[in-house]
């Protein structure tokens, strides 16, 4: 197959009918709150982004603005584009929303006390103040995937050395505290509105494990983790999102250095770990995937086994709690 007919198969595949689709999901969501859930409302946390914009502009098709209510929770790490972005929306959609502003909550509870304690023992002169954050590197050469700490100095250089391993989990558990905390405050107004809970991982994220549980990866439903990240673009756009919205970059939010999605996790570039994505869901020989990403085989292969990796790997954070038998 030749580069054409892949690009056009993988572009096929991808293909939406986003308004079928769109009636779709709010068919969906409306079913699950009035036969399953028995909840009136859905709780939206907003950060901007794409996921959780689109997320938002679909709970307000479903059911209106009146019963839809928006969270925007920044802390000390967060981007101001986020904020601003955030507000944007929930004005865009004339939902009800909170502002609430969670760095004391991460502040008493350890958060930012424990990751800086790990990010001395890699950077003795870091005084707390370095914006810093993690980056991953290795999966996409073959090798198994390892992280490297990069800060900032106050001068503006930038530093990089490689995290052992348990410096990388205390960082990662102590930045974990971050999705959590917001997802207390979401099951708060849940509780108190008697609303469900909306999650707004894709199929990138809910696929490859890019989730904490019992964090952003807690919810009722999750309305587009069918969706590759493209598709959630493209819903954007069809749903009438303003076009600042539909251009944002996907970031991670959660380090204070500027820092993207493919940066931290993924294997490529969201556009090009779709086609990955969909080429091995779909028994696509790596080759072919070479020919339409433009890297050599032995790169394809390498993505592949990094999707198989992740899976394996995060399986864990799907699983709900055992128990020895079934009850009902």
């Amino acid at each position: 197959m030749d580069n054409h007919d892949i690009e056009e198969r993988i572009n096929t595949g991808l293909d939406l009918d986003l308004e079928q689709e769109a009636s779709r999901i709010s068919d969906f969501i409306r079913g699950l709150l009035r036969t399953r859930l028995h909840r009136r409302g859905l709780v939206v946390a907003v950060s901007g982004g794409i996921d959780s914009s689109v997320c938002l502009a679909l709970a307000v098709r479903t059911l209106g603005p009146d019963k839809v209510f928006g969270l925007l929770m920044p802390e000390a790490d967060s981007s101001p584009d986020s904020v601003s972005l955030g507000q944007q929306m929930v004005d865009f959609f004339g939902v009800s929303h909170e502002t609430k502003n969670i760095a004391s909550t991460l502040e008493a509870i350890g958060c930012y006390q424990q990751r800086d304690a790990a990010i001395r023992e890699v950077f003795p002169d870091y005084d707390g103040s370095w914006k810093n954050k993690i980056v991953i590197s290795g999966g996409t050469a073959g090798a198994i995937n390892h992280f490297y700490l990069v800060v900032q100095t106050p001068n503006g250089e930038q530093l990089r050395e490689r995290l052992a391993l348990k410096q990388y989990l205390q960082i990662v558990a102590a930045t974990n505290f971050k999705q959590r905390i917001r997802k207390n405050l979401e099951y708060f107004h849940a509780d108190r509105l008697n609303y469900a809970v909306i999650g707004t991982p894709n199929r990138l994220e809910y696929d490859q494990g890019f989730f904490v549980k019992n964090g952003d990866g807690a919810a009722d439903i999750k309305p587009i983790a069918h969706l590759y990240k493209t598709q959630v673009y493209a819903m954007a756009r069809h749903l009438g999102l303003p076009e600042n919205i539909c251009n944002t970059t996907p970031t991670t939010d959660t380090y204070s250095l500027e820092q993207g999605q493919d940066e931290f996790y993924f294997a490529l570039p969201y556009k090009e770990m779709d086609a990955a994505l969909w080429c091995y869901n779909h028994q696509i020989p790596a080759g072919e995937l070479a020919g339409y990403l433009g890297i050599t085989e032995e790169q394809a292969q390498a993505v592949y086994h990094d999707i198989e990796s992740k899976r394996k790997t995060t399986a864990y954070l799907h699983m709900p709690p055992c128990i020895i038998e079934d009850i009902f």
